[in-house]
C-alpha cells in the first residue's frame, strides 16, 4: 500500500517487485490507451484539468520572463523530459479510480497532490535524474542554434521564422531532430513505466528504470507509436498560447497508468480495462 494510505490499484504487494515485462501485439494498443486515459478524464473532468492548467500556467510564465528565443526552444522541447516526473498527481488519480475499494473523488484529488511522497526517496532520484538531462538537453539546444543561427531572437517565433528562412535551416531542424530524438528516446524508454511503478510499488529508481527500459525495448513497435503519439499531442499542445496543454497533458498522463499497468501484466491487452 502506497504511503500516502491509498489502496493501490496495481499489482498484489506479495507479487515480484520488477514483474517480467508483458509482451503486447494488439495493433490497436495506443487507441486503447488513450481511450482509457480519456475515460478517467471524464470521470475526473475538474481534477484532471487543475493539473492540465498547472502546465499551462507554467507555460504562460516562461513565454512572459523568457525574452531568449534559443533557450525557449530548449526549454519548450526539454518539457517533454520533465513532463513524466510533473504529471505524478494525474497517475495516482488514475490509479486510484482503478482501487477495489472506492476513494472518494475529493480524498483522491488530495493525496494525489501528494503522491510525490510515495517513495519518495526514489522519486526524488528520478525527479533529479530528470533535471540534470534537461540542464544537460538545455545547452545541447542552444549550442546546437548559435552554430546554425547568429542572430539574436528575442522570441521563440522570431526565432523559427528565421531559421525557416536560412539556407541552412532544413539542417538545422535535421540535426535538432536527430539529437533531441536521442534524448527523448532515452528518457521515455527508461521512463515510460519507471515513475508509474515507483508509485504502485517500494521500487527503486534503478530497478524500475531498467525494467521500464526493458519493458520498452520487449514492445518496440508499440512504445514507438506511443511516442509518435505523445509528440504529435504535444506539439499540438503547444499551439494556441500553451492553452491546449490544459487537455492534452491530463489525456496523456491518466494514459501513462494504462500503459504501465498493461506492461506490468496487471492488465491484459484485452482484459477487464480494455476499450475496443
Amino acid at each position: 500500500m502506497p504511503e500516502s494510505g491509498q489502496p493501490s490499484a496495481g499489482l498484489p504487494a506479495d507479487g515480484p517487485v520488477t514483474p517480467k515485462p508483458a509482451a503486447l501485439t494488439a495493433p490497436r494498443a495506443v487507441r486503447r490507451w488513450l481511450a482509457l486515459g480519456l475515460r478517467d478524464f471524464l470521470a475526473m473532468p475538474m481534477a484532471s484539468l487543475f493539473y492540465g492548467c498547472m502546465f499551462v500556467a507554467m507555460a504562460l510564465v516562461l513565454e512572459a520572463f523568457m525574452r531568449d528565443g534559443a533557450w525557449m526552444l530548449a526549454l519548450v522541447t526539454g518539457f517533454a523530459l520533465i513532463a513524466p516526473f510533473l504529471a505524478i498527481g494525474l497517475y495516482a488519480l488514475s490509479r486510484d479510480r482503478a482501487a477495489p475499494v472506492p476513494i472518494p473523488l475529493r480524498q483522491s484529488f488530495i493525496a494525489s497532490l501528494w503522491a510525490w511522497r510515495t517513495n519518495f526517496g526514489q522519486v526524488a532520484t528520478y525527479g533529479l535524474i530528470l533535471t540534470l538531462l534537461l540542464a544537460a538537453w538545455v545547452r545541447v539546444s542552444v549550442v546546437l542554434v548559435a552554430l546554425f543561427f547568429d542572430q539574436p531572437a528575442t522570441s521563440l517565433s522570431e526565432l523559427v521564422a528565421g531559421l525557416a528562412q536560412d539556407p541552412e535551416g532544413f539542417i538545422f531542424f535535421a540535426v535538432y531532430f536527430i539529437v533531441g530524438g536521442g534524448f527523448a528516446w532515452l528518457v521515455f524508454a527508461t521512463g515510460v513505466a519507471s515513475l508509474p511503478m515507483m508509485l504502485d510499488r517500494q521500487v527503486d529508481v534503478l530497478s524500475a528504470m531498467i525494467w521500464s527500459f526493458n519493458a520498452a525495448h520487449a514492445n518496440t513497435a508499440a512504445m514507438l507509436r506511443w511516442a509518435a503519439a505523445i509528440g504529435l499531442l504535444l506539439g499540438l499542445g503547444m499551439l494556441g498560447r500553451f492553452l491546449p496543454l490544459a487537455l492534452v497533458v491530463p489525456l496523456i498522463g491518466h494514459a501513462s497508468w494504462h500503459v504501465y499497468r498493461e506492461l506490468s501484466g496487471a492488465v491484459g491487452p484485452m482484459g477487464g480495462e480494455s476499450v475496443r
